[in-house]
């Protein structure tokens, strides 16, 4: 049987979800500033957005929307229990994509990972709680459920992370599920395959072997590169999570999959074919540390509230490398600090 909390906080979400006040966290990174951008053409919502601007966030990235009357930012922590508690306060909703992500610095040091990933996100929901926040979302990754030799992941498969990325994002994950069953706050999940787009970071591997290449560069490709993933186009991922914001059922969780699963050697070979460049240019490195070999999501859930990937990869690859071809100037100051 359900509890008052648990009611209370279902009759809350329920209300009012076509005209939002969103905060919107970690907004100025790669996902976060597309969403922001897409909530901003939905002309009810109004958006606050906060971020620490480390060094994978990136004022640029919203440089488009900065005057619009619709949209703040706000430098923060989601650690500052302070001002996300005073944040929420003027929110209807919250999303929630502020985490330290890049797997390779969570093998080199955890401690950032543990303290924005798990900590930020036990702030995050005591705040929501306390103002009685209307839907959660917490953006998460297929990571958290390892590796997988055969067949798909689906959302009630058990969470075997297997780099302190991947096991601080779970944590998470794990927060954000007691929150609902303890105190009903209306929380959902959503899991994503590997995303790329414009806006990503050149330290990820779609867009620092591109960068590389443009620069006449050889690319470290990890041990044999016969490592799976499942492609996800940026646009495609927020299209999905907005459709969560809006269907989403509380308490539920969402695999958000491109249904593009591609060898790293494959997507290597589409990257150099497009620049018209030779496998000379490609390096064989050790492999990483814990190397998850292969990622599947299935997506049903998400089609069944009307949503599938749009954007063909090969489509998607080829224009995200003509973005960072004609983007220079965004990207070569953020390489000169890796």
């Amino acid at each position: 049987m359900m509890t008052e909390s648990v009611l209370t906080g279902l009759a809350k979400a329920n209300r009012g979800i076509s005209s939002m006040r969103i905060l919107v966290t970690g907004g100025s990174g790669f996902i976060g500033s597309h969403f922001v951008r897409l909530l901003l053409r939905e002309q009810e919502h109004t958006v606050i957005n906060i971020d620490k601007l480390t060094y994978a966030g990136n004022k640029d990235n919203l440089k488009d929307v900065e005057q619009n009357s619709r949209y703040r930012f706000v430098k923060g922590d989601i650690c500052d229990g302070r001002l996300v508690l005073q944040l929420a306060g003027e929110a209807d909703a919250i999303v929630n994509f502020a985490a330290e992500t890049h797997v390779d610095r969570s093998i080199r040091r955890a401690q950032p990972f543990v303290r924005t990933d798990v900590l930020g996100v036990h702030v995050l929901l005591d705040a929501a709680r306390a103002h009685g926040i209307k839907k959660f979302i917490h953006i998460s990754t297929d990571e958290v459920y390892g590796s997988i030799g055969q067949g798909s992941f689906t959302e009630d498969s058990p969470l075997l992370p297997n780099s302190p990325y991947a096991a601080s994002k779970a944590g998470g994950d794990l927060l954000v599920r007691s929150y609902y069953h303890t105190y009903g706050i209306p929380v959902l999940i959503t899991r994503s395959s590997n995303n790329y787009g414009p806006y990503q970071h050149p330290e990820k591997f779609i867009p620092l072997f591109i960068t590389n290449l443009i620069q006449g560069k050889k690319v470290p490709l990890y041990g044999d590169g016969l490592n799976v993933r499942d492609w996800l186009h940026v646009e495609d991922n927020c299209e999905a999570i907005h459709t969560v914001l809006k269907k989403g059922k509380p308490g539920e969780i969402y695999n958000i999959g491109g249904e593009c699963e591609k060898r790293n050697k494959e997507v290597v070979r589409m990257m150099l074919d497009n620049l018209s460049l030779g496998e000379e240019y490609v390096s064989l490195v050790p492999d990483r540390l814990g190397h998850d070999r292969r990622y599947s999501l299935n997506i049903e859930k998400m089609k069944k509230l009307g949503w599938k990937p749009r954007i063909a990869f090969k489509e998607g690859l080829a224009k995200t490398i003509e973005w960072y071809k004609q983007h220079e100037q965004w990207w070569k100051p953020l390489k000169k600090n890796q």
